[in-house]
């Protein structure tokens, strides 16, 4: 019953999402995705991450031959848009293998293994699925939202120094390389993800059933419920709102170079393509999930995680994407999420409930502080940036102090009792 229920939750959700779509004139999740079974897709190594993660249940022999029949199918794809003349892509063939084996489940799998398999095929087209359900996100907060908060949360980030202006300078100085390293590492925090997330599943395929809790499922939650709160506070990031990227719809041309200045702040109009993507940062609750997940993994993982997440928080910031008081909300949030999803495999307890409720209060405070104090904010920044740095620390503090409970206790083998030497 659970398993249908969320199921009915999910199809709603997604049909909801869909005539939202349609009423802009855009197609909505379900048809973006039906179309990539025939028509050129425009996510082609997703496809493929999704089809990797499908293929954590099937044996050795099983993945390459499916690997192989991707690939093929691609290929003729390939050469019939070739003769037509029409958009060369990839990833059908991906799709096809993906519901080929949703038929071999109903029709030749029977209990446990045709749960595992179907657990493996949904695990891949919950990935695609939640990364087209995230653009139509988007795209309904740049329609529906035609006005942006972003000199609200830039007079609140006075607080914290005007961190996107001093990073910014900082990537400019240096020069095409940063530019281009950073760009690389923003631009595959997905890669990344599926990467850990293999690892995680590495032995799915032995043990014959998934781990309790892994990255994919933070992951897909924090998807899912991020845009929500674009709905609410809708910000379009320094480099558009303060910097050259905003074209005419800019405030003034003052990013990377020239702070804010510290006036009364109010909503201002901007155009209905840019998404209204920054509150939280996304990309920081991404990063973070992807080193708090690193830390259970070999020595090289956790190098890469800790990595992924300073590079990320360096790039979204550097790149003027987003704002500190972003970065700020994105951790709370990751860490409220990730909370959530522990005790929801371990069981609920009291620690778990009351610091969920912590986390989400947090998170709620600071979207209010900058909302309604933010000139307060930057007029008092030795009071409120600490403030909210120590408000981040103390969810993540008590997050560290949770999880360390949860951890099974080492019981010392009992030494054996010494044997008396006969006389």
């Amino acid at each position: 019953m659970l398993w249908v229920a969320a199921g009915a939750a999910i199809l709603a959700f997604h049909v909801a999402l869909e005539i939202a779509a349609r009423h802009y004139g855009l197609p909505g999740p379900i048809t973006n995705q039906v179309s990539e079974v025939i028509l050129a897709p425009r996510s082609g190594p997703l496809l493929y991450a999704g089809l990797a993660l499908m293929m954590v249940v099937l044996t050795w022999r099983q993945r390459l031959v499916s690997l192989g029949a991707a690939v093929g199918i691609d290929v003729v794809f390939a050469l019939v848009r070739w003769a037509a003349g029409a958009h060369q892509s990839f990833g059908n063939g991906a799709l096809w293998v993906i519901i080929g084996w949703v038929v071999v489940a109903l029709v030749r799998r029977t209990g446990s293994e045709r749960t595992l398999l179907l657990k493996g095929v949904g695990l891949g087209l919950l990935l695609v699925d939640g990364h087209k359900t995230g653009d139509t996100w988007l795209l309904i907060t740049s329609k529906s939202r035609p006005t942006v908060l972003d000199p609200y949360v830039a007079t609140a980030d006075h607080a914290l120094g005007n961190p996107s202006w001093l990073m910014g300078q900082l990537v400019t100085a240096g020069g095409p390389a940063a530019d281009h390293v950073l760009h690389l590492v923003y631009g595959q925090l997905p890669l990344a993800a599926a990467i850990l997330a293999l690892y995680q599943l590495r032995n799915v395929a032995v043990e014959r059933r998934f781990p309790g809790h892994h990255l994919v499922r933070t992951f897909l939650v924090i998807g899912l419920l991020g845009p929500a709160v674009y709905m609410i506070f809708p910000v379009v990031g320094p480099v558009f709102a303060f910097g050259a990227d905003g074209g005419p719809w800019a405030v003034a041309q003052l990013w990377p170079d020239t702070p804010t200045l510290l006036s009364a702040p109010h909503s201002v109009p901007f155009d209905q393509i840019t998404p209204r993507n920054c509150m939280p940062s996304l990309h920081t609750a991404w990063a973070t999930t992807l080193f708090i997940h690193s830390r259970q993994g070999s020595r090289l993982m956790r190098f890469a995680g800790a990595f992924w997440l300073v590079a990320t928080l360096t790039a979204t910031l550097g790149f003027g994407y987003h704002y500190g008081a972003d970065l700020v909300a994105g951790v709370v949030f990751a860490v409220t999420i990730e909370t959530a999803m522990r005790a929801f495999e371990r069981g609920w307890d009291g620690a778990a409930v009351r610091l969920v409720a912590y986390g989400t209060a947090v998170f709620t405070l600071l979207l209010v502080a900058y909302r309604y104090l933010p000139l307060e904010m930057g007029r008092h920044p030795w009071v409120f940036g600490p403030l909210l740095l120590l408000a981040m620390a103390s969810v993540v503090y008590g997050y560290v102090r949770t999880t360390q409970r949860w951890l099974p206790k080492l019981t010392p083998a009992p030494l054996p009792e010494p044997q008396l030497a006969q006389a």
